[in-house]
């Protein structure tokens, strides 16, 4: 299955009714506090935790799986994930369609996402991202050693990282192909012979009847009304993860055999869990 993604069209924005603000403020109010207040309890913690176990996070990510996992019931979607999260050292690896991919992938796993820098000065999300531990990088190709050595540093410390390789979120419709750079820190002499990649694939179901690009925020797409879209919805879809077995790095020549590789397996994937739900009756 094929389809081709169009930055340019994106779906119309929703326009809201009043019921449809009222339906949005209702989601909007109590997932506010559960996030903020997530946070607030996080970076008390880390207040002790930062001290004695320094990059070490024994307690606080699993304040943030809890949130993500009670972001869905709070939304209304329905959440599933399937195959087993990694137990080995390594990185995650899955497909970019929506803010919404944050919530999913951190409901299950404790990871560390990988973050273009200008995340960081982001108000509101910025803040999170850095409370979370987010690994903020300059995708400058100048900056490819330090990446690699920040990359290092966290790895050595048992950190699980994420990142998106597409580069970008897209219309949630397919998967595009990996860009290899921020695969480079893998092959580190130290950490090439005990580090897995484990891709992810991802996919959102549409609400029944609408664009099956309902949750897809790409583009030029505006953050604000794209949120209240999702938080408006009258009968939200369904989010569904599929963790494929991982791959040992030391298995591959090199960064682009290794991208290729997850790159194939997380588009196969992807295209079955959306096959799956085109071809019920």
């Amino acid at each position: 299955m094929s389809v081709s993604w169009n930055s340019d069209t994106p779906p119309d924005t929703m326009t809201l009714s009043g019921r449809d603000w009222v339906r949005a403020l209702r989601r909007g109010v109590p997932l506010a506090v559960l996030i903020f207040g997530g946070l607030v309890l996080m970076l008390l913690i880390r207040l002790v935790e930062r001290p004695l176990c320094g990059l070490h996070r024994p307690v606080s990510p699993a304040i943030t799986m809890f949130v993500c996992r009670n972001a869905f019931r709070i939304l209304g979607l329905s959440f599933k994930a399937t195959g087993a999260p990694m137990s080995q050292p390594g990185i995650v690896v899955a497909n970019h369609t929506s803010w919404l991919d944050i919530f999913a992938l951190n409901a299950t796993k404790r990871i560390y996402f990988v973050s273009k820098s200008e995340v960081a000065a982001w108000p509101g999300i910025g803040w999170l991202a850095r409370a979370t531990g987010t690994v903020f990088i300059d995708r400058d190709r100048s900056q490819a050693s330090a990446q690699k050595t920040l990359f290092a540093k966290r790895l050595k410390a048992g950190h699980k990282l994420l990142f998106f390789p597409e580069g970008t979120s897209t219309d949630g419709l397919q998967v595009l192909p990996f860009k290899t750079t921020l695969f480079a820190s893998l092959f580190d002499a130290d950490l090439r012979d005990r580090l897995y990649v484990q891709p992810v694939s991802v996919v959102f179901h549409a609400p029944d009847g609408a664009d099956p690009r309902y949750y897809g925020w790409w583009g030029d797409m505006d953050f604000g009304p794209h949120v209240l879209k999702v938080l408006a919805t009258r009968a939200p879809g369904r989010v569904e993860l599929r963790y494929h077995s991982p791959l040992a790095v030391r298995d591959f020549a090199d960064r682009k055999s290794l991208a290729r590789a997850c790159g194939d397996i997380v588009r196969a994937g992807h295209q079955a869990l959306r096959r799956d739900v085109l071809e019920q009756p």
